[in-house]
């Protein structure tokens, strides 16, 4: 296969402008990277280098290949040498002026037919390109880290960008063995701006101690599947990193409320507690290991009280049969009698205010959330309002906890945890659609592939029900009467017709 760029530079020595170096010129180009600092390409090159030798052996690459791909790997000097370069991708300090300044540079130095990229992960690619006197050869190329792991870019296009550069960008990132996602010039691209409902929700739900940092990764984690908990992932990309992306994200939009960033990330920042590399994040770490503090045991319970289910429960024919296989004694009349433990199931809607809207004792009243059913996920969470007793807190903790699988008891929420943080991605996702920002196919594949989601956003979406995840949000909205929570039109409009939410437009 013919090279596409046959000769590329690459402009920053760091993590990104290695790994992008590296898999460049195991796509077979030629690649000349330089970096301002004295010495840093060098090194750069030496590191690359390192990594040919450990996938040498772990048979991964033959020796061949490794000498070939030294061969084509060079350090520049200076800018000047990146002058016959077909391709100049940028991955320098995440600043407007510094790759403005850059840019304005190589226009000057590369050829006219020569393509410009920048490694941006959330700057505007057309504010970049601004000022030069060939702005439709410039686009965004955001690669994730580690670059040779990570196999997804985003392809940017300018509003001035030439089509032709988005299609030979695509092309080159399949011949670096990455799948291109094409996105529109807009705050976040695609993965980071989809990411904001994963984190900011959970920084929000945190904030209003619904339950600690432990906790609700372990809720998202068990229930929803995810890999690695909201507050896990924080720590590893740590807040030096992440809490400027919050902000930039949420400035650019105009403050749009579903970006808002967390006071709470922004204070531990300012304290220096960012996570993994620190020592301290949300977790603590003993020799690169989170600490992380033991789940409250079950309680002891003697006798447990007969269990009334409320008449507007989610999945009420499950929670019955679940009820049943824990060997619960149920009640069925119209009311629940005075000794009855109350189980709720809203969907958006907190014990609270249901308790208070079908007439139940609230010091009896527990909820659980069924938006997710039993059988998918390892854990339960239950959640109390401010007058359930603790007696009947303990015995639905223990009755749930029968079987062996895990429980959760949280304060009350609007939505529980699951319920917030699942419509609020897949309302982030149906809003980006919404904008036309990107394809739904690439959404789905840079959120899978970026993100590390066990789905994709509106894969989510379908799985549990878009009719549900729309109750989910109204009711929410109706709670706390805050625009975060507003549905999508987009995605109002597939819940109202039934449609799928990965459906392709015409």
């Amino acid at each position: 296969m013919q090279i596409r760029f046959s000769t590329v530079g690459v402009a920053g020595a760091g993590a990104m402008g290695r790994g992008i170096a590296q898999i460049a010129a195991q796509a077979g180009s030629i690649v000349r990277i330089f970096d301002t600092l004295e010495g840093a390409a060098s090194r750069g090159r030496d590191e690359i280098v390192t990594q040919w030798a450990r996938l040498k052996e772990k048979g991964r690459m033959d020796a061949a290949g490794v000498r070939a791909c030294e061969e084509r790997l060079r350090v520049a000097a200076s800018l000047q040498d990146l002058a016959d370069c077909d391709l100049v991708i940028e991955a320098v300090v995440e600043r407007l002026d510094v790759k403005k300044s850059l840019f304005a540079e190589l226009e000057r130095i590369v050829r006219e037919d020569a393509v410009l990229a920048t490694n941006t992960s959330s700057l505007p690619v057309t504010a970049i390109a601004a000022g030069l006197a060939r702005p439709q050869r410039v686009a965004g190329y955001h690669f994730f880290n580690p670059v040779a792991l990570m196999k997804v870019v985003e392809v940017i296009a300018g509003l001035k960008t030439d089509p032709a550069v988005i299609d030979a960008l695509a092309d080159y990132a399949r011949q670096m063995g990455h799948t291109p996602v094409r996105a529109e010039d807009t705050p976040g691209f695609i993965v980071n701006h989809a990411g904001r409902g994963y984190i900011t929700e959970a920084l929000r739900i945190a904030s209003e101690r619904v339950a600690d940092f432990a906790t609700i990764d372990r809720i998202l984690k068990d229930q929803a599947g995810f890999r690695l908990g909201p507050f896990e992932l924080l720590d590893l990309t740590a807040l030096d990193v992440s809490h400027p992306v919050m902000e930039s994200i949420y400035r650019q939009y105009y403050d749009e409320p579903r970006f808002r960033p967390s006071v709470i990330t922004a204070q531990r920042l300012a304290g220096g507690v960012v996570g993994r590399k620190s020592g301290e994040g949300f977790y603590a770490y003993a020799e690169g290991k989170a600490q992380v503090p033991a789940e409250p045991a079950v309680p002891q319970v003697g006798e447990t009280p007969p269990v009334w289910v409320s008449t507007r429960a989610a999945r009420r024919a499950e929670l019955y049969q679940l009820l049943k296989d824990l060997g619960a004694k149920i009640e069925t009349d119209p009311s629940p009698s005075p000794q009855a433990l109350t189980v709720v199931a809203p969907l958006g809607f907190d014990v609270t205010t249901v308790a208070v809207v079908e007439r139940l004792d609230p010091a009896r009243t527990v909820g659980i959330d069924l938006l997710v059913e039993d059988a998918a996920t390892k854990r339960r969470v239950l959640a109390t309002n401010p007058a359930t007793r603790a007696d009947m807190r303990d015995a639905a903790h223990a009755l749930f906890a029968r079987d062996g699988k895990a429980v959760s008891v949280i304060r009350d929420s609007a939505g529980f945890v699951t319920q917030r943080v699942l419509a609020t991605i897949v309302n982030i996702a149906s809003d980006i659609c919404q904008q036309r920002i990107c394809s739904p196919k690439d959404l789905e594949t840079a959120v899978t592939l970026g993100l590390g989601y066990p789905m994709g956003p509106l894969a989510m979406g379908d799985r549990w029900g878009p009719a549900n995840v729309l109750e989910v949000l109204f009711n929410m909205q109706t709670v706390y009467g805050d625009p975060r929570y507003r549905p999508s039109p987009w995605l109002r409009r597939r819940g109202a017709i039934g449609l799928s939410l990965t459906h392709e437009e015409e």
